[in-house]
């Protein structure tokens, strides 16, 4: 019996050991905790200790992939530098009057413009509605306007919920965009967005109208036009003051 007591006291010790051993051996140099690449880092305060470059990553445009747990949708925005901070000096912009022709999107609750000749309906997946400028020799970008319930966080604030929207749009232009700022102002049920989006030498004219048509999500309504198709972005007002509520 002594000899069975003096090993499980061996076994023991190696035990003990191991554990120890567990405790204090750091972590080798490639052992990198995961986590998701697209939330950005709290403020830091003013006397905490810098953030690290990986934690200061610009998080990737996909609105496909979730917010770390503690983390804002508004936190991932203000950490994105393709798109500014949305100042007062930002001002309203006299809008045209909009189209009477209309076209009625169920799933939204709402209506947008039917633009006039070159644009034209066309498939919309997977929007709800799309309208389209020709296609051009030599680029395959073009204007379009489409509708589809909101596909980012709805927030308290319709400007902020549109802030997201309009960030969101950046999937659908080349890479590298980054917006500027045109106009801001509140729309019946909801909040207009103005903007340039640039990507190397060339420039597309956007707008983002984020309403409430009374369904579950709020309706968006984006129009993006390229400067190849430049004599159509005078018709961005026209969609923007002619998005409405279905009645």
């Amino acid at each position: 019996m002594r000899v069975v007591y003096r090993g499980f006291a061996v076994v023991g010790a190696v035990v003990a050991v191991a554990a120890a051993l567990v405790v204090v051996l750091p972590s080798g140099p490639d052992e990198v905790a995961a986590g998701p690449v697209t939330a950005p880092p709290a403020a830091p305060s003013s006397s905490g200790p810098a953030p690290s470059p990986a934690a200061t990553a610009t998080p990737t445009p996909s609105p496909a992939v979730s917010l770390a747990p503690g983390y804002t949708a508004m936190e991932a925005l203000y950490a994105d530098r393709r798109v500014p901070r949305l100042t007062r000096k930002v001002k309203r912009m006299t809008l045209p009057k909009p189209p009477r022709r209309a076209v009625k999107d169920v799933r939204t609750g709402l209506a947008v413009p039917n633009l006039a000749k070159p644009w034209k309906t066309f498939g919309a997946a997977p929007f709800t509605t799309k309208q389209v400028l020709p296609r051009q020799r030599g680029t395959s970008l073009r204007g379009m306007l489409v509708t589809c319930p909101l596909p980012t966080m709805r927030q308290k604030s319709p400007r902020n919920t549109a802030l997201l929207a309009a960030r969101w749009t950046l999937n659908h232009h080349p890479q590298g965009s980054k917006i500027t700022w045109l106009a801001s102002q509140p729309v019946k049920h909801g909040w207009a967005l103005i903007y340039r989006v640039k990507y190397g030498k060339h420039q597309s004219r956007a707008a983002v109208v984020v309403m409430d048509g009374g369904m579950s999500k709020p309706g968006l309504a984006f129009v993006t036009v390229p400067d190849s198709q430049r004599k159509q972005w005078r018709d961005i007002g026209r969609v923007v003051s002619g998005v409405r509520v279905l009645g």
